[in-house]
């Protein structure tokens, strides 16, 4: 089991940075994990629905974010590539994963700077966006800022910070034992399951309201498509 000193430890070798690679890997995918915008594809193609491929992608997220494996299974190619302990890395990529699916799916382009900060302000959620709007860091709601006229490099970078600050809280602050709750045999994979599946669901809801769809309005029977 981990140690508070080392998950300070952990915790101080991470940078805002960090978020940036998490959603580019995300949105990427590797090996035999697509990335969110292939994925979204695929969910296309099979429901024939923006709206009933989201809530297919919620679903299986969902309960990837239960399941204990994720973090097993794939952690290894997350942490190769950031400074953070395996469950917390897979949380973040899969919600990462999730809201880019969400915004792809909506007609939000994922290669665009402003919609990738739009994504990492939705994945701090709800209360830390009304937090940020309150104390003004923010200065409107994720679908404005992926709609700008302009890339905010500024705002970007605040939004990360905010992440990073979120996830070091998470690690070494009052959520600390509840993330280690989450590795004592028996009791810790109730608590995984539901901690980390409640905060996907939370994460997914807060895109589907931040993230009105932008595609066009299609008759009866039209086949939808995506960009590439």
């Amino acid at each position: 089991m981990m140690q508070q000193s080392d998950a300070v430890a952990v915790a101080e070798g991470l940078t805002a940075d960090v978020f940036h690679e998490v959603l580019d890997l995300a949105i990427r995918g590797k090996g035999k994990l697509p990335g969110a915008k292939h994925a979204a594809k695929q969910l296309l193609v099979r429901h024939n629905d923006a709206e009933a491929a989201i809530r297919s992608m919620i679903t299986s997220h969902i309960a990837m974010a239960g399941g204990q494996g994720f973090a097993t299974n794939w952690g290894g190619f997350l942490v190769s590539l950031v400074t953070i302990p395996a469950n917390l890395a897979a949380s973040a990529f899969l919600q990462a994963r999730l809201v880019a699916g969400i915004a792809h799916l909506r007609g939000y382009e994922l290669d665009d700077p402003r919609v990738r900060t739009a994504i990492l302000m939705i994945m701090l959620g709800p209360g830390g966006n009304a937090d940020l709007l309150k104390k003004g860091v923010l200065p409107s709601s994720p679908a404005m800022v992926a709609t700008a006229p302009v890339f905010d490099k500024n705002l970007d970078g605040q939004v990360s910070k905010a992440l990073l600050d979120r996830a070091m809280n998470q690690v070494t602050g009052k959520r600390l034992g509840v993330w280690v709750g989450k590795r004592i045999p028996f009791v810790g994979g109730g608590v995984g399951l539901a901690v980390d599946g409640w905060a996907t669901r939370t994460i997914a809801m807060h895109a589907l309201d931040e993230l009105p769809s932008r595609r066009p309005k299609l008759g009866q029977g039209t086949v939808q498509t995506t960009s590439s």
